[in-house]
């Protein structure tokens, strides 16, 4: 699939898409607590997608080749799942991290974002390496300007992370977002600096490290959705959503962010 590069018209689209993902995070940032259920969560966000937003939940029914269907409309990820957890009736406990991983459709154009969350007071390890996630994200993001290339990003993230005693995940990568939820190109959150595509003006792209604390390998549990760490170490992962300009990376998925959100 040839890569997309939007117009000005396309990159407004996004922003609005993206802004709506965000505001999904916002909304149920404050229903995130001890004694919820990710079922709950879920349905919560449903809601107010398709009720209050006008959004399309992206994930729910969302089927790539060799895959069943997912038959929710968020992906919450507790402790040592790393990512597309399908909401159900798991309880959130004192001391968990929850990533809760957003994409809505709007007008054709889909927003993608991931945030962490602490329900109750979260370890010293649990936060340190929540930290570490959302910094490195960041780190990613500084590396997007036109010229630079798609292994400047990979770079960036794996250089914090493992600076900081971490392991980043390959199995799964940042990626290319427009009209589809998953474009070309691929972006690894590992890989060696000025080698790759070359980022140009008007590409979106969603960034997102994940990183555990022990070691990178990853496996998918029986609903063939749910990825975990194959040694059961925490895990956590941030995400935003953001468009390549001529002055730089402008993040499209941002309002109300934060590292974490206690709950």
């Amino acid at each position: 699939m040839p890569v997309v590069l939007k117009t000005a018209e396309e990159l407004e689209r996004m922003r609005i898409a993206g802004r709506l993902a965000s505001e999904v995070l916002d909304f149920i940032s404050p229903h995130v607590k001890p004694g919820v259920s990710t079922g709950k969560l879920n349905d919560l966000c449903h809601d107010y997608m398709v009720r209050e937003q006008g959004t399309v939940p992206a994930p729910l029914n969302y089927a790539p080749p060799g895959y069943k269907p997912f038959p929710k409309s968020i992906c919450t990820s507790v402790n040592h799942q790393v990512c597309h957890g399908v909401p159900g009736e798991r309880v959130l406990k004192p001391g968990d991290i929850l990533n809760i991983d957003i994409t809505v459709i709007k007008d054709g154009y889909h927003g993608d974002c991931s945030r962490m969350f602490y329900v109750g007071e979260p370890s010293i390890q649990a936060r340190r390496l929540v930290d570490v996630t959302y910094e490195c994200m960041w780190e990613g993001i500084r590396a997007v300007r036109p010229g630079a290339r798609l292994g400047d990003i990979g770079a960036a993230v794996q250089r914090y992370v493992e600076s900081e005693g971490f392991s980043v995940v390959r199995n799964y990568v940042g990626h290319g977002i427009g009209r589809a939820m998953h474009e070309d190109p691929q972006v690894p959150n590992y890989g060696t600096a000025d080698l790759g595509r070359a980022i140009k003006e008007g590409l979106c792209i969603a960034i997102e490290p994940m990183v555990n604390i022990g070691g990178a390998e990853t496996r998918t549990l029986g609903d063939q959705w749910t990825v975990v760490t194959a040694d059961r170490s925490l895990s956590a992962h941030f995400e935003h959503t953001l468009a390549c300009t001529a002055a730089g990376p402008v993040v499209l998925t941002r309002p109300g962010e934060g590292a974490a959100v206690a709950a």
